[in-house]
């Protein structure tokens, strides 16, 4: 009996493009920046490098998260560095920057914005991060405990090594060659080799755990002949979709992601070859999982930046592996990327995007 796949969502009426990404050094602590200081650097790099101008953005979205800043409504401070006039069109969402990229590519399909201005950024250094991401939990059953995203992770983690996917020389190659790779990223918080370390939560040892650090991110999308016009080789956005799991982590298998998978369907990953991948992937187990929802063989290049186990702010770290793919197609170093995004606990919700360049 044939094996009956989800239906793709059907493509874009408009061509979408990512025509510029910039970001910044992502470091342990910024205390002498605010988060307008942290920003505004990156956004005028992402504009020089199309050399539009605020007021010519058709649309802002900007992703973050009040829990990090420890005030409501931060992010309208943060529009201080896109500036207030002229009057812009804008709109935030509380997560990842991915999704409020998401966002901007459904309204320049709406034919309302022909440019988006996208940004997102975090500051982890001031607080417990660990403890920052209990508060997503269920309020009446888990929370309460105070789980902490390392100690949910190394539940992950352990199920994979039960099910015989993975095990902790296996995960400590990942984290080694995600930094090794990082060498070439001027950007990354940790390159190189760095030691393994003691468990943080056993299974997982410190190198296969993410950077606690502060960064930002930003990118440029454009539809049809602005992008051509405004970047010599565009990163086409040829699918797009996001996907969510069960909020309870157990009704969930840990050691798989049906919500990437689907997500990836939806968004045509499965119809050609990739060349690179850029995974959100915060702990080393995590890519265990992504590499067997996406289906990715040994062929394809994974995480060439160092991926979120060499910088993962918060609320960017996923924005910047679409930026980290497109900037790969701008240099003529891949023709078909997917890039990954997440939020939640244990890949909870997911993102993928599939970018294309054009053909010589």
């Amino acid at each position: 009996m044939a094996t009956q796949r989800t239906p793709r969502t059907p493509g874009p009426a408009r061509e979408v493009a990512v025509v510029a990404f910039a970001q910044s050094d992502h470091l342990r602590r910024t205390d002498e920046l605010s988060e307008v200081e942290m920003v505004m650097p990156v956004l005028h790099q992402v504009l020089a490098a199309t050399g539009l101008k605020a007021g010519e953005i058709g649309f802002t979205c900007s992703g973050s998260s009040d829990y990090l800043a420890g005030r409501a409504f931060s992010f309208t401070m943060t529009l201080d560095g896109v500036g207030a006039w002229p009057p812009i069109s804008e709109s935030h969402v509380e997560m990842d920057g991915a999704w409020a990229l998401y966002e901007a590519w459904v309204k320049i399909q709406t034919g309302e914005a022909d440019t988006a201005l996208v940004y997102s950024y975090g500051k982890s250094s001031p607080g417990s991060v660990r403890d920052v991401l209990t508060r997503q939990l269920d309020p009446y059953y888990l929370a309460p405990l105070w789980p902490d995203s390392v100690a949910l992770a190394a539940l992950q983690a352990q199920a994979l090594i039960d099910a015989g996917d993975t095990d902790e020389d296996a995960l400590a190659a990942i984290g080694a060659r995600s930094r090794t790779a990082a060498g070439a990223n001027p950007h990354a918080q940790l390159r190189g080799a760095v030691p393994q370390g003691d468990y943080q939560v056993a299974p997982l040892r410190t190198g296969d755990c993410p950077p606690i650090g502060d960064g930002a991110a930003a990118v440029i999308l454009a539809a049809g002949d602005a992008a051509r016009r405004l970047c010599a080789r565009p990163a086409w956005i040829t699918g797009i979709d996001h996907r969510i799991e069960a909020h309870g982590l157990g009704l969930r298998d840990l050691t798989d992601s049906p919500s990437t998978r689907l997500a990836a369907e939806r968004a045509g990953v499965f119809d050609a070859p990739v060349d690179t991948a850029e995974l959100h992937a915060p702990f080393s187990s995590q890519e265990v999982v992504l590499r067997k929802a996406l289906g990715l063989g040994e062929d394809v290049t994974v995480n060439p930046s160092g991926g979120a186990l060499a910088a993962n702010p918060v609320m960017a770290a996923g924005l910047i592996r679409i930026g980290e793919a497109a900037a790969r197609i701008h240099r003529g170093e891949s023709d078909r990327a997917v890039a990954h995004a997440t939020s939640g606990p244990c890949l909870q919700q997911n993102l993928v995007a599939v970018l294309e360049g054009d053909r010589a």
